[in-house]
């Protein structure tokens, strides 16, 4: 996807792809974005819900509680 139109769905396609791909490195590949953009992606999106999504560092990613519930629905 060349273009990701941001908004609400845009988001949430975002964080589907960050967990399906399993980093935020390899969402950026698929969408043709910087890695820091799918992260501030991801960060809007939490703000939004009030909740952490993802544990961050720089080893790896990992779904909070919260983040296996969202992405469940």
């Amino acid at each position: 996807m060349a273009r990701l139109e941001v908004n609400r769905s845009g988001e949430m396609e975002v964080f589907l792809q960050v967990v399906r791909l399993g980093g935020f490195s390899p969402a950026a590949r698929a969408f043709r974005m910087t890695p820091s953009a799918v992260s501030k992606l991801v960060a809007r999106l939490e703000a939004r819900l009030g909740a952490r999504l993802v544990k961050r560092s720089t080893r790896r990613l990992q779904l909070t509680a919260e983040g296996c519930t969202f992405y469940e629905l």
